[in-house]
């Protein structure tokens, strides 16, 4: 039976944990007392056998204070007053000067983009693995040459309070699910591997499905039977069109970070001391929403407790906005737009992207491809690396096709995409009429912590970028 997270009703007293929260944060500008509990379960299937089956369950609390630049930050995974007092022990430096003057409060919000209903609470267990079983037999009979099929289902729900120095309460709790399938087939000696996946804040019950898995199986395997036949990339400058959806984790990565707030506050970003100027092509317009119903990026408030909202980061090609929490939105001058996340109770909130994604514009993907004399085509990314000082960055494909005089010929594949944010910004030639969101797989890192995003984009065309590959 599912009992809600009530940490002042079964663990803490509310009053003296306030009056402790009170004590650490006089002489600083901000502080909050974050508590979580949060469980999680992954199934993986591997060669038709159960390769993983892990529960985690955990709980703690985080205590912090902000005055300037400096933060204090203890946590501890027992909830008790004893504990709370012991955190607060070793925050004391960061106030002793005393010249802070406490922030508001954030202000509260009636927004509800998911449910409260906690996926692993929606299937039981056998259910579960007879799915996974399921799925690895029906890719199996999709053809002969499929010799290894992994499947893997993970199910999350996190539940948290936030408690101000003014005695305010912010609940939230946060529904994740994601079903993966990869396929491997084989010809002669030669193999390849396609992976598809499909999750956001929602229970398993709807990814669980024949009509959501078999499309997923289908997909990996038509990837994975199109990279057997690619042949390897070549390499130049040349043209590159981006398809829609996932792909746009290059705009997350180029872009997206080097537009989070403490970055530009400390001037390490390559788009520091830019505001209102022209950073993009015109008709780039770039947001960062974290209020798209069932999104995995979206949050009904940030971890410091602030409602989500839609930031316009880029517009029509002019920097109009960062992405702030509330301690680099105070010392830069402005307010925060929602965006103070943090992995886990262990860990202080930073700025850090939601759902972001770049706006449609008036291109069809047709006429895209088709204005293309001699270039590449990227349907979909790996893994990739990013440098936020300059915004340098080097993507893999594991989609990609040649095209050559407006036609899209032959699968290529071990191609790579190399460049830097601030010039792919400026070398957008078209943008097309057919945004979409990745289908909901997405982890973002920073600074050692992990948060679950999403990202989005249409198709555009980048003129003369770097592809590695063959020559």
């Amino acid at each position: 039976m599912f009992i809600p997270f009530r940490p002042f009703e079964n663990n803490l007293d509310y009053q003296q944990s306030l009056k402790v929260l009170q004590a650490v944060v006089h002489g600083g500008d901000d502080g909050e007392l974050f508590l979580e509990r949060s469980k999680s379960e992954k199934l993986i299937l591997d060669d038709g056998k159960i390769k993983e089956a892990g529960y985690n369950s955990v709980e703690g609390f985080g205590l912090r204070v902000v005055n300037g630049i400096k933060t204090g930050y203890s946590h501890s995974n027992e909830l008790s007053l004893q504990a709370l007092k012991n955190a607060s022990d070793s925050l004391a430096v960061v106030t002793q000067d005393g010249t802070g003057k406490l922030d508001n409060a954030p202000k509260p919000t009636n927004i509800k983009l998911y449910s409260d209903i906690s996926p692993l609470e929606a299937n039981g267990f056998v259910e579960k693995v007879t799915l996974l079983k399921e799925i690895d037999a029906y890719a199996r009979a999709l053809s002969n040459s499929v010799v290894q099929v992994s499947v893997s289902l993970v199910t999350s729900f996190q539940e948290m309070e936030i408690l101000t120095p003014e005695g305010k309460q912010v609940r939230d709790s946060r529904p994740m699910s994601k079903l993966n399938v990869s396929v491997t087939v084989e010809s002669g000696t030669h193999r390849e591997t396609g992976s598809a996946g499909q999750g956001g804040r929602f229970i398993a019950h709807s990814l669980i499905q024949p009509e959501v898995w078999q499309v997923l199986v289908k997909e990996a395997h038509r990837i994975a039977n199109v990279n057997l036949d690619a042949q390897v990339a070549p390499a130049g400058i040349m043209d590159v069109v981006l398809s829609p959806g996932w792909p746009g984790i290059l705009l997350h990565e180029a872009i997206g970070h080097g537009l989070e707030g403490d970055f530009n506050r400390k001037k390490t970003s390559a788009f520091a001391g830019l505001m209102g100027k022209r950073i993009a092509s015109k008709g780039v317009t770039v947001l960062d929403d974290g209020t798209l119903p069932d999104q995995r990026g979206s949050i009904l408030v940030d971890d410091e407790g602030t409602p989500s909202e839609a930031t316009t980061l880029i517009e029509d090609g002019i920097l109009v906005g960062y992405m702030q929490d509330r301690q680099n939105a105070r010392l830069m001058g402005t307010k925060s737009t929602g965006n103070g996340r943090r992995q886990s109770y262990a860990h202080a909130p930073m700025p850090r992207m939601t759902n972001t994604y770049m706006l449609s514009g008036n291109d069809s993907p047709e006429d895209i491809v088709s204005g293309v004399r001699d270039g590449i085509h990227a349907v979909g990314f790996g893994g990739g690396q990013v440098d936020i000082t300059s915004g340098k960055f080097v993507f893999s494909c594991v989609e990609a096709y040649r095209v050559k005089n407006g036609q899209r010929k032959d699968p290529i594949k071990n191609a790579t995409l190399i460049g830097d944010g601030p010039t792919v910004l400026k070398k957008i030639k078209a943008i097309g009429n057919d945004m979409a969101l990745d289908p909901g797989i997405g982890t973002c890192g920073k600074d050692g912590q992990w948060v679950p995003v999403c990202v989005g984009q249409p198709s555009i065309l980048i003129g003369g970028l770097t592809i590695g590959g063959n020559s």
